[in-house]
């Protein structure tokens, strides 16, 4: 939820999942993103199994993982699942602006 706040804070459009399988459901259902906030800790399909299934449909979007997680192992992981970048948690504004530079 303190995301979706700083992605509203900024002006960004954007739209919460509860969970990882929400977030692929959002996208069979056709909705597409230009970036995608994935947290490695969900309920249900976590942030790997999700990253894993959206880059198997096809998706190209940028993927950037978040976590509290710092360890090399974790974090190599999470990558290999397909993500774009890795932050860790505490994700603060000027680490968004970051991300956000990026790909506007």
């Amino acid at each position: 939820m303190i995301h979706q706040w700083m992605l509203n804070k900024v002006g960004v459009k954007n739209q919460a999942a509860e969970n990882g399988k929400e977030a692929v459901q959002i996208h069979c259902s056709g909705q597409g993103f230009d970036l995608i906030l994935m947290d490695k800790e969900m309920p249900l399909m976590n942030g790997i199994e999700a990253t894993k299934e959206l880059r198997s449909m096809g998706i190209c979007s940028k993927i950037v993982g978040v976590s509290s997680h710092s360890e090399e192992k974790q974090i190599q992981e999470f990558m290999e699942a397909g993500l774009d970048d890795y932050l860790v948690k505490p994700l603060n504004m000027a680490k968004l602006r970051s991300i956000l530079d990026n790909i506007m």
